[in-house]
């Protein structure tokens, strides 16, 4: 086998260290990912920068990418919270949460990859505790739900809004009371239901009631209104009429003209 020549050694040597090189500056990121740009000499974390962008990018070997799901994500705490009367309450509450893309690097920066631990997780629960402390376990259990929950809401927003954090939603998902005041609640609340289907059938009755005596009253008032326009003229006219259409009839009878009441004619069939 002949010798390669000398300079084939430097040109092998340059392509593995290039190789070596592209691997170690090859960086990929993921659908739904985001990258923060390490400068070991040029600064350290970049702040000042969009993160990198999904795809492939190719930084210097020395430098380094911290990559960080970008897109929205969710946190369930479950958690032991005490009402405004100081009983125990079980709450499962659920965060929707994503990083602030924009401030990325100071997040990178100040709280680190582990930002949920070390930010989201306490802000929920001190904002969890705050808020049920406020209600009784009967309004955090039927009445006061939605309003609790976006006052949870509120309070953890206000805790993260400058952490770099995006809060989405937070969800009351459940809710979990001692067993004896879970039923005492309920019977109250089936009572209150009786109550209140018992109210609705007495004013329905009364409605009813009501529509009948507006009824009545109508025919009664149409009723005297008839009656006082019925004078003795009116009826012995219409008497006779009536005695005139009678007599056209094919069928026998009598009339006997002015022996009825008020001189009205008395009419008499076959029999």
């Amino acid at each position: 086998m002949e010798k390669l020549p000398k300079i084939a050694f430097p040109v092998i040597i340059a392509i593995i260290i290039l190789i070596v090189v592209i691997t170690k500056s090859a960086v990929t990121i993921g659908s739904g990912e985001a990258g923060v740009l390490y400068k070991t000499f040029g600064g350290g974390v970049v702040t000042d920068k969009a993160p990198l962008g999904e795809g492939f990018h190719i930084v210097a070997p020395w430098n380094k990418v911290f990559i960080y799901e970008a897109r929205q994500q969710e946190l369930t705490e479950r958690m032991k919270v005490l009402s405004s009367n100081g009983l125990d309450i079980q709450l499962e509450a659920t965060a929707w949460y994503k990083p602030e893309l924009e401030n990325l690097g100071k997040l990178h920066q100040e709280k680190g990859s582990n930002y949920l631990e070390r930010v989201l997780k306490p802000a929920i629960r001190s904002a969890t505790r705050s808020v049920v402390g406020r209600y009784t376990p009967e309004q955090i259990y039927s009445s006061k739900r939605d309003a609790i929950q976006q006052e949870i809401y509120d309070e953890t927003k206000k805790i993260v809004d400058d952490q770099y954090i995006d809060l989405v939603e937070v969800l009351v998902r459940d809710v979990t009371l001692p067993t004896a005041i879970k039923d005492a609640i309920e019977r109250k609340l089936g009572q209150e239901q009786q109550s209140l289907e018992y109210e609705f059938r007495l004013i329905t009755a009364q409605k009813e009631a009501e529509k009948q005596r507006i009824e009545a009253q109508g025919k009664a008032d149409a009723n005297k209104i008839l009656s006082a326009s019925l004078t003795d003229k009116i009826l012995q006219d219409k008497g006779i009429e009536a005695t005139i259409k009678l007599s056209e009839s094919p069928n026998s009878k009598v009339i006997v003209i002015g022996s009825g009441d008020s001189g009205m004619p008395i009419i008499l069939g076959n029999q």
